[in-house]
């Protein structure tokens, strides 16, 4: 009998002759006792055959005895599947030879897949049962018929971008299926395709139940959103983002109703959840087995991943939260000295969950703040989340009478706008100045003059300055220079649509406009037309805003040009500039000196709000006074139709024979929707000076040919 060594460990017992009986015992015991996972031992007894059958002291014999024991025990349990990894992996042993091993080979499969559809004429075209001393090629036919079964007529599948279908007919002479889908046309899928893009549904399978239940799912929705979730995550039987889930649901349940069924649907104990940022959910078997994934995941997580799991899944159970908090005050003893902002970080986590340490430990905010400023600064520099480093920054001030030397010192290394917030109120609550306080001051002058060596910090300080004009009084012009060279920085690639924005219309640039002397508002247009990485139509809305404060900056000449209106639009124009002068200004000026009566003006909003108003008013009087200084009435009646004048209408015919009126009159009456344009128009430079008949190209590959001119209605 071969020795111990060659035996699997799973039949470790002796096998001399006079154990034979009690391995015939033992085999009989196992079999008995794995009936439930018999299929998934059957390597494990086949490889025990062997080593019986095997070595100098071979028993074929005995070991056939044993496999034929097995073999009806798995035929009596019906459990085809276990009998063909037998054939396959033992077959020779049990059986006499590979024509009665094919045999039964074709005789399992029966079993196991006759009563699909397909199964006959699959095993007839792969060729089943010809080549029957070939096993390795028998072999791989199975394979090839496995992977066919579950795709039988009448199957229900998924496909990804067509969603729920239905395998109607299988054409094995063309090795396609056709598959017909609830909402999209039918499709062919070859054989060999169909594992690759056809996904079998179970019937408890959501996508399924969604075409063939949807009611029962919409009520489960209302009445039972942790079922409902179940049922999404073991269909799918991985972790799946909220996301996806939402889209599985879709149709079930309403855009409106999500959030609600989310949040309750997710707090369940059996729900664990998985990662940070992007998150994934899973259904775990029980309560219990939740609870202990989540500690699992939790002991094997690095330290600040405990942090979070500690504040996402403490309050599914209170032992549980327990067990991570002391583990956590452990870490926290560990790192005191080594991580000093890996310990504030514990500290602020547990402070959270309400399992804070007493304030004598090694790392409360007490004794990491307890040395030199030098000292500060490193546990400050290691704390990486930013809610946790806006605490810190809390304690510091609270704490230390060199606070603001310490914040003077963070400021530049700060990228959090809400951390930056409260050091910046910090420092001038703090100050008894009208102004800004020195430490802030070379902050903000070093971020004007370098706006590169910390950009989001530049970027918060030209956001906040949209309610705060100190900070815009503080250099203008250079922060308007800073916003428009920044966008073109690679240092600024990530704040680039921030960036934008405050160029944008209301942002900062239109707030620092009416700041600049008339010398600045000259070298901002250069800037302006400097500028990279702006559109023609960004840089065209930037100048109108600055001239709109700034009048002067459209030179003598423009002055001198015609502005050409309809009597009505320059009767209008007066009635608004007479309203300004005598009613808005005046007005204006008195919420101003009301608004200075309530005193400190850094932080009064009524006088800095008022204020920037005079700058809009005062700047839009003057604009409109110098348009009106150029304006001239169009004279309708007098208008000359030989040709496409200011004050004339005319018809376009296109191509397709189709005709639209357009006007041509002053800037002050365009009104493209209505039919009337501008004539200092792209579209209207084409056409002023055409007659009947010409031909314009009134857009890009689109020409229309002018049939009539007539003088314009109003």
């Amino acid at each position: 009998m071969p020795n111990e060594a060659k035996i699997p460990v799973q039949f470790l017992i002796p096998l001399d002759d006079a154990d034979r009986e009690a391995l015939e015992d033992e085999w009989l015991a196992r079999i008995s006792e794995r009936r439930r996972t018999l299929d998934e031992e059957i390597e494990g007894f086949a490889a025990t055959a062997r080593a019986v059958a095997g070595g100098s002291d071979s028993d074929p014999d005995h070991a056939r005895s044993l496999l034929e024991i097995l073999d009806e025990q798995i035929q009596g349990q019906g459990m085809w599947q276990a009998r063909l990894e037998l054939l396959r992996r033992a077959g020779l042993l049990l059986l006499a030879d590979k024509a009665e091993v094919h045999r039964e080979i074709i005789a399992t499969l029966d079993e196991l897949y006759g009563d699909r559809q397909i199964y006959k004429e699959m095993a007839e075209n792969l060729g089943l049962s010809r080549a029957p001393h070939d096993l390795p090629k028998t072999w791989e036919k199975v394979e090839r018929l496995h992977a066919m079964m579950p795709y039988d007529i009448g199957t229900i599948v998924a496909m990804d971008g067509r969603g729920v279908g239905t395998i109607v007919e299988a054409n094995f002479q063309l090795g396609k299926l056709r598959v017909d889908f609830a909402r999209h046309a039918a499709l062919n899928v070859g054989f060999r395709a169909a594992p690759k893009m056809l996904e079998p549904l179970d019937p408890d399978h959501i996508l399924r139940r969604k075409v063939e239940d949807p009611a029962t799912l919409k009520k489960l929705a209302e009445d039972d959103p942790p079922e409902l979730l179940r049922i999404v995550l073991e269909s799918r039987g991985t972790d799946m983002a909220a996301g996806d889930v939402r889209k599985d649901l879709a149709g079930v349940v309403s855009k409106s109703k999500w959030t609600t069924f989310w949040n309750a649907a997710r707090k369940h104990p059996q729900v664990v959840v998985h990662g940070k940022g992007r998150q994934s959910y899973s259904w775990a078997a029980s309560s219990d087995h939740a609870v202990e994934t989540v500690w699992v995941a939790f002991e094997d997580a690095p330290p600040r991943k405990k942090l979070e799991l500690l504040h996402r899944e403490g309050e599914r159970e209170e032992e549980l939260a327990e067990r991570m908090a002391a583990s956590l005050v452990g870490m926290g003893h560990e790192v005191a000295d080594s991580e000093p902002g890996l310990a504030f970080e514990i500290w602020a986590a547990l402070d959270r969950a309400g399992y804070a340490p007493d304030d004598d430990s090694p790392f409360s905010p007490d004794a990491l703040f307890a040395g030199t400023a030098r000292e500060v600064a490193v546990v400050l520099n290691g704390i990486e989340d930013r809610s946790f480093r806006e605490r810190a920054y809390q304690r510091v001030r609270q704490s230390r009478d060199d606070w603001r030397d310490v914040f003077a010192e963070r400021l530049p290394k700060e990228a959090d706008p809400k951390a930056l917030d409260f050091m910046y109120r910090a420092l001038r609550e703090d100050d008894d100045g009208d102004g800004i306080p020195k430490e802030l001051g070379r902050f903000l002058d070093g971020l004007l003059a370098q706006p590169h060596r910390s950009p989001s910090a530049f970027v918060w300080m030209a956001e906040r300055a949209l309610d705060d004009l100190d900070l815009i009084l503080r250099n203008p012009l250079r922060m308007l220079q800073q916003l428009l060279t920044g966008i073109g920085r690679d240092e600024f690639k990530e704040y680039r649509v921030r960036l934008r924005k405050l160029l944008e219309k209301g942002g900062a640039a239109s707030k620092i406009f009416p700041e600049l002397s008339s010398e600045q508002a000259e070298t901002a247009t250069e800037a302006i037309h400097r500028a990279g990485y702006i559109e023609d139509y960004e840089r065209e809305e930037l100048q109108r805003a600055l001239e709109l404060s700034h009048p002067e900056l459209k030179g003598e000449s423009a002055k001198t040009d015609v502005l050409w209106a309809t009597e009505a639009s320059i009767e209008a124009k007066t009635k608004q500039l007479e309203d300004i002068s005598r009613r808005e200004l005046p007005a204006n000026r008195k919420a101003i000196e009301e608004a200075r009566a309530m005193g400190d003006l850094r932080e009064n909003f009524e006088y800095k709000s008022a204020r920037q108003r005079h700058g809009f008013l005062t700047a839009l009087a003057g604009e409109i006074s110098a348009e009106l200084s150029r304006a001239k009435p169009i004279d309708l009646s007098m208008i000359d139709t030989s040709q496409v004048r200011v004050g004339t209408r005319m018809t376009l015919r296109a191509e397709d024979g189709s005709e639209r009126s357009l006007s041509i009159l002053g800037p002050w009456e365009s009104s493209p929707e209505n039919g009337i344009i501008s004539y200092e128009s792209e579209l209207a430079e084409k056409l002023l000076g055409k007659g009947e008949g010409d031909t314009v190209e009134t857009a890009k590959g689109t020409n229309e040919t002018i049939t009539s001119i007539e003088a314009a209605e109003l």
